[in-house]
């Protein structure tokens, strides 16, 4: 009896004292824990995986380390080495110029630097927040993630951050998110970039009886504040501070939105009138665009024109009875496996037009052609 007892003693009094001291950090990492965002997705992150920590960009220099030529008093050294601090507090704050602009609820960013040296800096922000791009086009300045996960959403107890990865696949919050990220160059040497997200919840289907048969994913409205969340974390990636990035995306003006109205001259004759000036109608449309089931393939600003293809939403390259029926409607068959082209034109100082082509040019004057255009009136107006 006695080996027995010291059996136990010896291997397994370590082990209960592991697990409680495990128990003990993981509670105090939920309870310290700010994030809002944590996404996760079902494959492997593909490129790297590291992220800034948040002061790196913002640590002084141990004082003791600093030497400073040609000062011969206490005084000369302190001011030598004040405006040696505060020059590198300047350098390293981000790119100069980079702003968040505003329009209501709509925010995107502003960064004083060409598209090409940038795109590439974006989609690393991407795969460091652990997502995958089913879009990657460096050429026309898109990308786009696949649909994940918030695990942030999750209540973080200590029991199951105890368990970990074991209880993973238990624990869902019903909700998907993908995002989408548009590069605009507007003036030379700036460009514009755009974050929309696209939203999903998985609702049940009953029977009479109210017990539920399957589930289905069906589109939720679009969510400002997680664009803006990531708009302030791509700026932090970018090099500013996560105070100053917080400080950018806080407080949206108020802003009345224009007026969007589909007018119809024939059965398939359609055109939508937006009481905006030019370069306020392509941006709202581009938005439409980026948060509808329509996947921008190239656009030309000069001529207002965005080449566009219809995603169809049953095909989004997840298994049957997952994503199938996302976004699925009975009436988009019209839509399916074709190429459009979305043209923006001003008519006066105020008000613009937008109306659809085929993808030679012509008229695009079918059922398909008024359906989009109800769609995109329907996204202008939120």
């Amino acid at each position: 009896m006695m080996q027995m007892i010291q059996f136990l003693r010896r291997y397994f009094a370590p082990i209960c004292l592991m697990t409680l001291t495990a128990m003990s950090l993981v509670a105090c990492k939920s309870l310290t824990s700010s994030d809002v965002v944590d996404y996760k997705t079902t494959g492997a992150v593909k490129g790297p995986n590291l992220s800034y920590p948040p002061d790196l960009i913002t640590a002084q220099a141990d004082r003791r380390y600093i030497v400073q030529d040609g000062t011969a008093t206490m005084s000369e050294y302190n001011a030598a080495l004040k405006k040696s601090v505060q020059t590198r507090s300047d350098v390293l704050t981000g790119i100069p110029g980079m702003r968040i602009a505003r329009d209501g609820e709509r925010r995107w960013l502003v960064v004083e630097k060409p598209a090409p040296e940038l795109y590439p800096q974006i989609k690393d922000f991407w795969q460091e927040n652990g997502f995958l791009l089913t879009v990657d086009s460096p050429s026309t300045g898109i990308m786009e993630t696949d649909w994940a996960e918030n695990r942030a959403k999750i209540a973080q107890d200590w029991i199951r951050s105890t368990l970990g990865s074991a209880l993973d696949s238990i624990y869902d919050t019903g909700e998907r998110d993908k995002y989408k990220t548009r590069l605009e160059v507007v003036k030379p040497n700036e460009t514009e970039v755009y974050i929309t997200q696209k939203g999903a919840i998985e609702k049940c289907v009953t029977d009479t009886t109210g017990s539920c048969l399957y589930t289905v994913w069906t589109p939720r409205p679009n969510d400002p504040e997680l664009e803006a969340a990531f708009l302030a974390r791509l700026m932090e990636r970018l090099g500013m501070t996560q105070a100053q990035a917080k400080a950018q995306v806080a407080t949206p003006l108020e802003s009345k939105k224009p007026k969007a109205q589909l007018v119809q001259e024939g059965a398939n004759v359609a055109r939508i009138e937006i009481a905006a000036g030019f370069d306020r109608a392509w941006r709202d449309t581009g938005l439409a665009l980026d948060r509808s089931n329509f996947s921008v393939e190239d656009r030309d600003r000069s001529n207002g024109i965005y080449f566009v293809r219809y995603v169809n939403a049953k095909d989004v390259g997840e298994t049957k009875g997952f994503f199938s029926n996302l976004f699925s409607s009975k009436d988009d068959s019209n839509l399916k496996a074709k190429k459009y082209r979305v043209v923006v034109k001003a008519t006066g100082e105020n008000a613009s037009t937008i109306i659809v082509q085929n993808a030679e040019g012509g008229p695009e004057n079918t059922p398909a052609g008024v359906q989009l255009l109800t769609l995109l009136t329907q996204q202008l107006a939120r």
